[in-house]
């Protein structure tokens, strides 16, 4: 019996769809869902974990500089 494994993953970070990854023969290729994470849009990685982390960086970074302007004012 043989198993198949799927050739693309939506990546969700909180109940947000940041992208969608698919597999490849180098490992995994980032298409962005929405336009916080476009500076990851077409990115290889080599798993699909390190997508999801790269795609968790970018929220946070985008999460600190939107309360950190909100507290400047």
């Amino acid at each position: 019996m043989s198993q198949t494994q799927s050739n693309a993953y939506i990546i969700e970070i909180h109940d947000r769809a940041a992208g969608i990854i698919t597999r490849d023969e180098r490992g995994f290729r980032f298409f962005s869902s929405e336009r916080l994470f476009d500076s990851l849009e077409g990115r290889q990685f080599r798993s699909a974990r390190e997508a999801e982390r790269a795609a968790r960086a970018v929220f946070s970074e985008r999460s600190r500089r939107a309360s950190s302007q909100l507290f400047a004012n």
